[in-house]
């Protein structure tokens, strides 16, 4: 890149929601920003509300300027985002565009082809693997560069799409090592949840909505069923908020295990990392992750994980080198694995050194990875 250069970067959202993506794109900015301080940063919230106190842009460069659209009207939102980025874009010329969203690959592509300026996609997930919208499919193959999440994620991309596979570059998902140390169960959560020391406990950390079931929690619920015969005082934690709750609590009266299930709501960041270190196993068995990063945080606690095979989980659990993958759909192979991790039986040795999984964890995606990771993408841009 150029001494100073202008960036333009196109989020969903980064500060009125908390999810991969945003997570994602709030380090991506930041990295950026470390390696170009000096820099132009133009910042595109499609959903974020300029009506809303941001205190997390204090982390950013005060020269930032960001554009908010989620205060317009539903029916003209998209028409005059799309609308300002081009414009903006056709007066002041950045040298490149980054979007953290597919969706937005067509306003990318159209800039392109009227100014010539370059853009990079990033892939997360659910979102790229089969993408249904031509133009949208079009749009990505035509990015100048696809930074993909996860290996799983990039081998989706080209079995779906005619994509260059030189124009697909692993840049995983990041985390804030710092704020996820190891340490003993808290006194409040115990007795907040009115349990022992001693006490086996199952945490998910996730999202709780009609649209994500595919997350697994429903397979660990049935799983309990059995894992009680075995362990009878284990508790499983459920935290996340979401338009799916109202199920779930059926779901456990209907399995009976009122008594051993809490749907704790949403966890603040402040409680993030005690939540961690109270369970004895965090456990998701997704089948739609692009990556995961509580598999982060939870292994950087040095905490036992339980993840499915078949997605993007298999990355951050180094192929399972760090972690039990299992089928997702199988409720069975979830249980006995939950039982054997519990009661110290799994044959992955490793699971139970806390220090070596903080160790690898951080070694392989602390952001000080992450951002000299990304240095050497655009110094070769």
């Amino acid at each position: 890149m150029i001494a100073k250069p202008h960036l333009y970067l196109i989020f969903p959202n980064i500060f009125d929601f908390k999810g991969g993506i945003q997570v994602y794109s709030k380090f991506l900015l930041k990295a950026l920003q470390d390696i170009y301080p000096e820099a132009d940063y133009d910042v595109f919230l499609k959903y974020d509300k300029y009506s809303l106190k941001q205190p997390d842009k204090l982390q950013f460069l005060s020269s930032t300027r960001f554009h908010y659209f989620g205060d317009l009207p539903k029916l003209v939102q998209p028409i005059l985002f799309a609308t300002k980025i081009i414009i903006l874009a056709i007066l002041q010329h950045p040298v490149i565009v980054i979007s953290t969203h597919v969706n937005y690959a067509i306003v990318c592509y159209i800039l392109k082809f009227l100014t010539g300026i370059p853009y990079w996609v990033v892939a997360h997930g659910l979102e790229v693997w089969d993408i249904e919208n031509k133009a949208t499919k079009f749009a990505l193959e035509k990015a100048d560069k696809i930074i993909s999440v996860s290996n799983y994620t990039r081998q989706r991309l080209l079995q779906n799409t005619n994509i260059n596979s030189e124009k697909i570059v692993i840049l995983p998902n990041t985390f804030d090592a710092s704020k996820f140390p190891i340490n003993s169960k808290p006194t409040y959560l115990l007795k907040r949840y009115n349990l022992t020391d001693e006490q086996p406990v199952i945490l998910t950390v996730t999202r709780l909505g009609s649209m994500a079931k595919y997350k697994g929690y429903d397979q660990i619920l049935h799983a309990l069923v059995k894992v009680r015969l075995y362990l009878p005082n284990v508790h499983f934690i459920l935290a996340g908020k979401g338009d799916d709750i109202p199920r779930i609590k059926a779901l456990v009266t209907n399995l009976n295990l009122q008594d051993c299930v809490t749907i704790a709501g949403f966890v603040p960041d402040k409680e993030l990392c005690d939540h961690y270190n109270l369970c004895d196993v965090f456990a998701l068995p997704s089948k739609g992750e692009g990556f995961g990063i509580v598999f982060l945080e939870a292994l950087a606690c040095g905490k036992p994980v339980l993840a499915g095979n078949q997605d993007g989980s298999i990355d951050p659990l180094a192929d399972g080198k760090l972690g039990c993958l299992v089928d997702p759909d199988n409720v069975e192979e979830i249980a006995d694995n939950l039982i054997q991790i519990l009661q110290g039986d799994c044959s992955n040795r490793l699971i139970y050194q806390p220090k070596y999984l903080q160790q690898k964890t951080i070694e392989a995606f602390d952001f000080s990875q992450f951002r000299a990771s990304l240095a050497k993408l655009v110094s070769g841009n």
